[in-house]
């Protein structure tokens, strides 16, 4: 028995080592002054692979979400919100938005605008958080400590600031200096995990995961270091100008197709649409970038291919083709129109989306919070 027993202790002790030696670890992460317990933190660590993937995404309510909105990101948002793995939090970034001067009539129902497109669009709030960022203060507190962790030189690498402001010093403010601080604050505040960007917001996501590390190599293993979900999105252009992505901040309104663009809207806005003098329609970017506009919006809109859109519409004219596009951009975008003036009319739905949601999205914001507060040493 005696060497039985002996035979057992020699096999148990490398794991209690082990054991022991993950303890120490994590004690020197969190010392007990920091109020953060060593088994919440171990166990994070342990049940890693049993956590669902937690994905956050933001839009700023700035107008009408449009054409490329939809099919550069609503569209992806929905298949992220209905995939089980996957827990989802969508933000209406109100803060970002008046980093530059905003209306307060205007930007107030924008807010209530975007939400009825983001529910028309398909977002769910059984099955997603949507919420309104101001309406969660801890945004702004954890923006607060993460950009005491930010170098000046550091956020001067962003050129967006500068673009923001139109050259306008007098608009060159502080916030749209330390709008990508605020940023990583909304990804981090949420231990996301994943976020669906854009090529042109791959920086951003790298100062969040910069953050990110810098927090933990002071404090812990606290925050998950954030991954961009990339993939084919359509990049849908400037009707006026397609060497430039259609934007809710371009002053002339026939360059996009907003959600709730009327019939007559859409056929006007593509028989203005600039395109060149050759008749025929066919795919070619680097040299027909107007009317490759036009194909790559009929590829998203019916999911199909650029040399399938191209030989279905052989032998049509440039001015023909226009047309045919439109009423397909119409007959998507109608059912989605009618569901957002429907949801319009039904404001008392709306402010229980937006309190439910930030009620939600507190809870998280919440613990997050208070566990960074004890890890920095504020209580």
């Amino acid at each position: 028995m005696e060497g039985a027993n002996a035979m057992k202790f020699k096999m148990a002790l490398p794991v209690a080592q082990s054991f022991a030696h993950r303890i120490s670890v994590y004690s020197k992460l969190a010392k007990p002054s920091q109020g953060v317990t060593i088994t919440r933190l171990y166990c994070q660590r342990a049940t890693k692979k049993g956590i669902q993937r937690r994905i956050f995404s933001g839009i700023q309510p700035t107008g009408i979400p449009h054409l490329g909105n939809y099919f550069g990101a609503l569209q992806n948002w929905v298949k992220l919100q209905n995939d089980t793995d996957n827990s989802v939090v969508f933000s209406i970034v109100d803060l970002h938005a008046v980093t530059l001067p905003q209306d307060p009539d205007v930007l107030r129902q924008s807010i209530r605008d975007c939400v009825a497109v983001l529910l028309a669009c398909g977002i769910d709030p059984e099955k997603s958080i949507l919420f309104q960022q101001s309406s969660v203060h801890q945004h702004a507190e954890l923006a607060w400590i993460l950009g005491c962790k930010t170098t000046l030189a550091r956020l001067g690498q962003f050129p967006q600031w500068k673009s923001k402001a139109g050259g306008d010093k007098k608009k060159e403010c502080v916030g749209l200096y330390t709008y990508p601080v605020l940023q990583s604050a909304d990804i981090l505040l949420y231990k996301a995990t994943h976020v669906p960007v854009g090529e042109d917001q791959l920086p951003h996501l790298e100062l969040a995961q910069n953050l990110a590390r810098i927090f933990n190599n002071n404090y812990g293993a606290f925050f998950p270091i954030p991954k961009a979900i990339t993939g084919e999105v359509s990049r849908v252009k400037s009707l006026r100008n397609p060497s430039a992505k259609m934007s809710k901040s371009e002053p002339d309104p026939k360059s996009r197709i907003e959600l709730t663009d009327s019939c007559e809207d859409i056929q006007e806005k593509f028989k203005k649409a600039v395109t060149d003098f050759t008749g025929s329609v066919t795919f070619d970017p680097e040299n027909r970038p107007g009317v490759s506009n036009l194909v790559a919006i009929h590829v998203a809109i019916e999911d199909s291919s650029p040399e399938e859109i191209c030989e279905r519409v052989m032998g049509v004219q440039t001015g023909e083709y226009k047309v045919m596009l439109a009423e397909a951009v119409n007959a998507k975008l109608a059912p989605i129109r009618e569901r957002i003036f429907e949801l319009r009319r039904n404001t008392e739905y709306i402010e229980d989306v937006l309190r439910t949601g930030a009620e939600r999205a507190s809870e998280i914001a919440e613990r997050t919070y208070n566990d960074v507060k004890k890890l920095v040493g504020l209580i």
